[in-house]
């Protein structure tokens, strides 16, 4: 008898992991089922707020005015189930998970751009942005994205979800672990945000994959999508750790020692787990070359698609900038030898380099008139990024070019728009960086690009335009130097040229081409609801 019971108990051992996700599963379901039930007063009061705001929005004027915001007219694409074109009525609840809405960056920027876009494609769906930020307002915030990036946003479609857990998805929290530690931690945050409101359709446009798998374990029910502008790990990060140059970003030489090897333990078994999280979301898109390639080495869909990790560009104001900045040999005489950087001010820009690059240009320049250094940032509020400007201050002070080197912090776009037009060289010196609309911007504005030869700058912006390159690619201080005096030393007819075929390359990269793009994703989201 004793026999049988252990032959018995053995032999269900094989399912205990079925068994365990099954389990999971049921719970989870329970879990999203309560949290839907409990959400549906306060879902009903904001869809009847934003109703209200509407009604009193159209007895004053039309909803959807032509703004010169640089977006052409979003078409209709897809079809419904009957082959008839998909209505514009879809009147849903679209939420954005972005804990950080109002940093400033390039992320952001690809926030608000894909909610203008929702909002003029599906006019009667409802905008939600989970946030952390509650010092923001929303007519404020609607203001200022108009001023920062240009970008028109609809208010009375627009809510904001505020978020009083945030702390768990900062890196100053988990001083060990820290990757495993914001993941998890994302999913507390996204578990507050859907407490508070569930959404029809949840896309995440940080990074958080975590929080997206929670999402489809709460709600099989709910389309899920993430923008990955950076995977959380990727291959890159797991080299670097060997590597003793110094120049492979943060963690360039962290894998030896006792200590390294359990670095690089951990950070493989990250990666499967990621790995795993990534698979279970719906619509995956990438914002470059690169962060597509690693994403589809660790996500590995279940089934080959096409679609999978498809690349949309990050929108860029190339509209706004060929329109109001000229490239003629008239700008080219206004223009001053200034080398210009426009990233957030965080260690992994690497503003560093670029001032070490600069003081060895500086001092050894021939010229007349000495070059100048323009450094131009978002620099969120009590966060390290603070304390992370005053030692490049410092740094500038020490490398005796402070007095050629201007730092600008949280400038509004008319004072890009007004740096864009005089200085000549626009950089970047970030190892691995996944894309770079601040390069974009400098070619779009006429700048010839000295960037940094790896990630989206070199496979996906600094390329040869009809045969012929466009800008210069540097890894170590003083390739950047050389190529800073490349560009210095140029004939003038050569810059000029130079100038105008980066122009003519960065037409890809335009707001209309994202809208057109993020539609087409979207519209597979409002199909998979519309269906279930």
């Amino acid at each position: 008898m004793a026999t049988s019971m252990l032959l018995a108990l053995l032999a269900t051992i094989p399912l205990v992991p079925i068994i365990s996700l099954w389990l999971v599963k049921v719970l989870t379901r329970a879990i999203g089922w309560s949290l839907e039930s409990q959400g549906r007063d306060r879902r009903a009061a904001i869809v009847a707020k934003i109703e209200k705001d509407r009604n009193a929005v159209a007895e004053g004027h039309n909803l959807f005015p032509d703004v010169e915001d640089g977006w052409e007219k979003i078409e209709s694409t897809g079809s419904a189930e009957n082959g008839q074109p998909l209505r514009d009525s879809w009147s849903g609840i679209v939420g954005f998970f972005h804990p950080f809405c109002n940093a400033g960056g390039g992320g952001e920027r690809v926030l608000w751009a894909a909610i203008a876009a929702t909002q003029r494609r599906w006019p009667n769906a409802i905008c939600a942005v989970y946030t952390g930020d509650h010092d923001i307002d929303r007519s404020v915030l609607v203001s200022t994205v108009k001023n920062r990036f240009n970008i028109t946003l609809q208010e009375h479609s627009l809510v904001f979800i505020y978020l009083s857990r945030r702390r768990f998805v900062l890196a100053s929290t988990y001083p060990s672990f820290t990757l495993l530690g914001q993941s998890l931690g994302s999913m507390f945050l996204a578990y507050e945000a859907f407490q508070l409101l569930v959404p029809d359709i949840f896309i995440d446009t940080m990074g958080y994959a975590f929080a997206v798998a929670f999402c489809k374990y709460l709600f099989p029910k709910i389309p899920t999508a993430a923008y990955v502008h950076y995977p959380t790990i990727s291959t890159d990060m797991l080299e670097s750790l060997d590597d003793t140059t110094g120049g492979k970003g943060m963690h360039s030489g962290a894998g030896t020692g006792l200590k390294g090897k359990g670095k690089k333990n951990y950070w493989r078994i990250f990666a499967r787990l990621y790995g795993w999280v990534g698979r279970q979301i719906d619509v995956v898109v990438c914002n470059s070359t690169w962060t597509q390639g690693h994403i589809m080495q660790l996500w590995k869909p279940k089934m080959e698609s096409s679609s999978f990790a498809t690349i949309i560009y990050p929108p860029c104001p190339v509209e706004e900038l060929q329109a109001k900045i000229k490239v003629t040999p008239e700008s080219e005489k206004a223009r001053d030898e200034c080398v210009l950087y426009i990233a957030q001010f965080r260690p992994e820009k690497n503003h560093s380099l670029i001032l070490r690059s600069f003081a060895k240009y500086y001092h050894n320049s021939r010229s007349k008139v000495k070059p100048k250094l323009v450094l131009i940032g978002s620099v969120r509020a009590n966060t390290p990024d603070e304390k992370h400007i005053y030692k490049l201050r410092l740094e500038a002070r020490e490398l005796k070019i402070n007095d050629a080197t201007t730092f600008i912090c949280d400038a509004p776009f008319l004072v890009i728009l007004e740096h864009l037009q005089k200085c000549s060289i626009i950089t970047n010196g970030m190892y691995s960086e996944h894309f770079g609309i601040g390069n974009v911007e400098g070619l779009a504005a006429g700048l010839i690009p000295v960037v940094h030869n790896s990630g989206g700058p070199k496979m996906d912006i600094v390329v040869p335009y009809e045969g012929e390159i466009i800008g210069y690619l540097a890894e170590t201080d003083q390739e950047f130097a050389e190529a800073f005096e490349k560009v210095a030393s140029l004939d003038a007819q050569k810059r000029y040229a130079m100038r105008l075929r980066g122009r003519a390359s960065t037409e890809r990269f335009t707001e209309a081409v994202f809208a057109k793009k993020w539609i087409e994703q979207m519209d597979k989201l409002v199909q998979m609801q519309s269906s279930r």
